[in-house]
């Protein structure tokens, strides 16, 4: 993955923050976009787990500030939840003229409301996903509490959220109650998919049964478990992102086609790229367009939520020498049906290696058990085994290799 910081416009003049989360080769299937919660920001960690984990798999994620949050210019006491609809035109706007219209809108909590109209004003919008969405806008009025009945009063109030300051007007509660979510729904085209958690104290699940009995077909509606409104877990955030990427490539036109594309063309550059972040080992890997995961076990200090790195070596082996042996096998018309590998990785001591220059040192041993299933003989047998010790990865671990390491000035916003 690689972020982007990004600048754009809104209607009123002013200039909106955001970050472009794109994959590493920089050939995404579609765009999308990403509204962040009530007061929140584009850096909130659930919108960055989010909005990577749809990255990885070869979404393109646009999310952003709202006018008067986070970087982004304005006076956030000045706006509606009709100028956050239109903060999200806006960034569609953009994307369209710079990239790519966008065909996937996600929002988290209000955010979630958000994208639901604003996809009434973006055709090219085919799929919308909620995460902790309230069914109404107007909910949010009630979460206020005193300070909407004082901001009613007298024109305006102060609430603390999350530790911080907000100023909000007599406008913005008008605005919410004028919204018509069930109108919304009812008219929203394309596929919707509804995320919400059972364990959700501040928009109850109860909101995810409206929005999703209001919509019509296509939708889907997946539970987050035991996740809190914020989904404070990683895990929580990531595997929202994971799902609602998955889900979405049914709905996105040749996001399962285009892939296959650039597989070729990335199969000639062979380059891997792997991003460890500032906690644990979780490491998320692009090899030929696809998504993979290394972590380290919990005795290491990781989260054990992917194979080690040596498990990824042994992977490479393992599955290089089935491919090998079948490809064999089939050329010569044997009866071979399955060719199983397993691999386990030791460290030895120098003494037990005869051609070890240095006793004072390890070296690693990797044990390779095959398996060959199949009416073979036992000179056919032989000879697959034979070749198993063929294997282009095999013939690479056992030559000398050269690493060279260099470093590269960072030209993309971390």
């Amino acid at each position: 993955m690689n972020t982007r910081k990004i600048t754009f416009t809104n209607a009123s003049g002013m200039k909106l923050a955001a970050r472009l989360e794109l994959p590493d080769d920089e050939r995404p299937v579609a765009y999308a976009i990403f509204a962040h919660c009530f007061t929140c920001s584009k850096n909130i960690k659930a919108a960055v787990n989010i909005t990577r984990a749809m990255s990885s798999r070869r979404i393109a994620v646009l999310r952003f500030d709202f006018t008067g949050l986070g970087e982004s210019e304005g006076d956030f006491a000045d706006t509606t939840f009709s100028s956050q609809v239109s903060d999200l035109v806006a960034a569609a706007r953009f994307l369209e003229r710079e990239y790519e219209a966008p065909r996937l809108l996600v929002g988290h909590s209000l955010g979630g409301s958000a994208v639901l109209v604003a996809a009434g004003a973006l055709p090219s919008a085919t799929a919308v996903a909620t995460i902790a969405a309230p069914y109404s806008p107007s909910h949010l009025r009630r979460l206020l509490g005193k300070s909407a009945e004082q901001a009613e009063r007298q024109g305006e109030a102060t609430v603390n959220l999350g530790g911080s300051n907000f100023t909000i007007r007599k406008s913005l509660l008008d605005d919410l109650e004028a919204q018509r979510p069930a109108e919304t729904l009812a008219n929203l085209q394309g596929a919707l998919l509804v995320l919400h958690s059972p364990a959700d104290t501040i928009v109850k699940i109860d909101n995810a049964t409206q929005i999703f009995q209001a919509a019509h077909q296509p939708k889907s509606f997946v539970s987050l478990g035991s996740a809190d409104h914020l989904m404070s877990e990683a895990a929580d955030s990531r595997y929202a992102g994971e799902v609602i990427a998955s889900w979405a490539t049914r709905y996105l036109d040749g996001a399962e086609a285009q892939p296959m594309a650039q597989r070729q063309f990335l199969a000639a550059d062979n380059r891997v790229t792997a991003r460890t972040g500032p906690e644990g080992f979780r490491t998320e890997i692009f090899a030929n367009g696809f998504s993979l995961t290394a972590d380290e076990p919990v005795s290491y200090g990781g989260s054990n939520e992917g194979p080690s790195p040596y498990e990824f070596v042994m992977a490479g082996l393992a599955a290089c020498t089935s491919m090998t042996v079948q490809m064999y096998a089939r050329r010569k018309g044997w009866p071979l049906v399955d060719a199983l590998v397993r691999l386990s990785h030791h460290k030895i001591h120098a003494e037990d290696c005869r051609d070890c220059e240095s006793q004072d040192r390890r070296i690693d041993k990797f044990v390779r058990e095959l398996e060959l299933i199949g009416e073979l003989d036992q000179e056919q047998r032989q000879k697959l085994l034979e070749i198993a010790e063929k294997c282009p990865v095999h013939r690479t671990l056992t030559s000398e290799i050269l690493v060279e390491t260099r470093l590269k000035e960072s030209m993309v916003e971390q």
